[in-house]
């Protein structure tokens, strides 16, 4: 199953607990006719050990009354606060329990069964180190809970690589992606048109023309943190006050500056196919460019398999 835009991965927190996340994104792609066919026979309370079930019981809470909630546009906080409201009080102690329990469904347990029918009839998913369901949900679903040690509950990141035109920020940046099974955004995708017909034309952009696209990317920060997801986006971000705009002081937002020779970058530039930075435009990046203070720096004249081991010590993943 490819991976599904706006579906958590079960190991995401909301709130206290894992799974629940999931639970509302499937109710909303339902309503917007985005969740799968095979992915409704599971959707509900019908059969009392899907995992549906399982949130609703451990909540206290009737499934119709979240759906009818979800499906009146409450967000994660106000659907946490009628759960608070109306649902059964639940411990720290108690959320711990349900975690683990959760998280270790298909080890050694009566599921156990279920999950290695499952890893037969996924071929791309036999040869990876499945031990749980959540294991087999996320790698089926294009994640890679083994490389981002899913289980340890950390708190979700975003890994910002920033730099001039020409460091490789999009080919680091999907290949960091990739290797932990993250989302990853290319900065330019948050670009209006008449953002890219300027850049074409080799007119640089001024401030009234970033402020747009920085909100884009700030908002896709903040919605992917509060997802509980993890996600690897590019934006050169050359000064001081373009990254306070992105960042807003968020902490769970890692900065990483690729960085390197003027001659280097201006050849990797030179040698893009259909690509509106032009070499020309290089000089006046690097003339705006105010280097950070808290950014892990690294030299793009290291290989791309270099860079992501390096970026992953980092992280401690």
């Amino acid at each position: 199953m490819p991976k599904i835009n706006g579906l958590r991965s079960p190991y995401a927190q909301t709130g206290r607990i894992v799974y629940f996340g999931r639970m509302i994104d499937k109710i909303r792609l339902e309503a917007q006719g985005l969740l799968p066919l095979e992915y409704k026979n599971n959707l509900g309370t019908g059969t009392a050990g899907f995992f549906d079930a399982r949130c609703c019981r451990f909540l206290g809470i009737d499934y119709e009354k979240i759906k009818e909630q979800v499906l009146a546009g409450k967000n994660d906080e106000e659907l946490l606060a009628l759960i608070s409201e109306v649902g059964v009080a639940r411990s720290d102690e108690d959320c711990m329990h349900w975690n683990h329990f959760m998280m270790k469904r298909g080890w050694r347990d009566e599921g156990q069964k279920n999950l290695q029918r499952r890893i037969e009839e996924s071929p791309h998913v036999k040869m990876r180190e499945i031990k749980t369901m959540f294991d087999y949900i996320d790698y089926d679903e294009g994640r890679d809970p083994v490389a981002a040690k899913s289980w340890e509950l950390r708190a979700p990141v975003i890994v910002l690589l920033m730099g001039v035109a020409g460091v490789g920020k999009t080919t680091v940046g999907l290949a960091l992606a990739e290797a932990l099974g993250w989302d990853f955004r290319d900065a330019d995708s948050f670009h209006s048109e008449k953002n890219i017909a300027k850049m074409s034309a080799c007119q640089p952009l001024d401030d009234s023309d970033r402020a747009p696209w920085l909100a884009a990317i700030a908002r896709y920060i903040k919605n992917t943190l509060e997802r509980g997801e993890n996600g690897v986006v590019t934006c050169s971000a050359l000064k001081e006050s373009y990254r306070k705009a992105i960042l807003a002081n968020n902490k769970n937002v890692i900065l990483i500056h690729l960085q390197g020779s003027p001659e280097i970058i201006r050849q990797r530039i030179e040698a893009r196919q259909n690509h509106f930075m032009k070499p020309a435009m290089l000089d006046s990046q690097l003339a705006a460019l105010e280097h950070p203070q808290d950014a892990l720096r690294l030299d793009v004249a290291d290989s791309t398999q270099a860079l992501v081991a390096k970026i992953r010590a980092h992280l401690n993943l």
